[in-house]
């Protein structure tokens, strides 16, 4: 996922499984609007481990990003909004916490001393980075695959495809 920053091309961004297979769910989910899916059929559409998903699940209904509705053939799971209203920064806040935690610390909790004082405005600015991205894209967006134009004037340079 490229990620515009001033930090150059040796910036890197993990991203855990659990996020991958919860924006997947969701947008499997956004697909499916305003229908109640199974967990069962986004697993195999998607490829999730159920189990995995599952848990999942419950953190997007935890953060009340999806319902969840029991009931044999007539339950399943939907998003709680419009697919335009959730963004796939919501969705990682909901099942990995903050964007960007230095050593599992928020960034402006951290002080260094000097010469390195002036990380924090790296961190923070690793941070703008991400939610410039992350905060504009909407699983209306992904699903439709209209993706803002800040995102793809990112992408479009070819530097971006390149791994560093």
């Amino acid at each position: 996922m490229p990620i515009p920053t001033t930090l150059g091309h040796n910036a890197r961004m993990r991203v855990p499984a659990k996020v991958q297979y919860a924006i997947q769910a969701a947008a499997e989910l956004a697909a499916a609007q305003p229908s109640l899916v199974k967990a069962e059929r986004i697993a195999n559409a998607q490829q999730i481990p159920p189990k995995y998903l599952q848990n999942i699940l419950i953190q997007l209904r935890n953060a009340e990003l999806v319902e969840s509705h029991r009931g044999g053939t007539e339950g399943g799971h939907r998003l709680a909004r419009p697919a335009n209203q959730i963004t796939l920064a919501d969705i990682i806040r909901a099942v990995d916490g903050p964007l960007t935690t230095v050593r599992g610390t928020r960034p402006q909790s951290l002080h260094y001393p000097d010469p390195a004082s002036h990380l924090l405005k790296v961190w923070i600015a690793v941070r703008v980075s991400l939610r410039s991205v992350l905060e504009q894209v909407t699983l209306a967006d992904l699903v439709a695959g209209t993706l803002p134009r800040s995102v793809c004037d990112l992408t479009d340079d070819p530097d971006a495809w390149i791994s560093h």
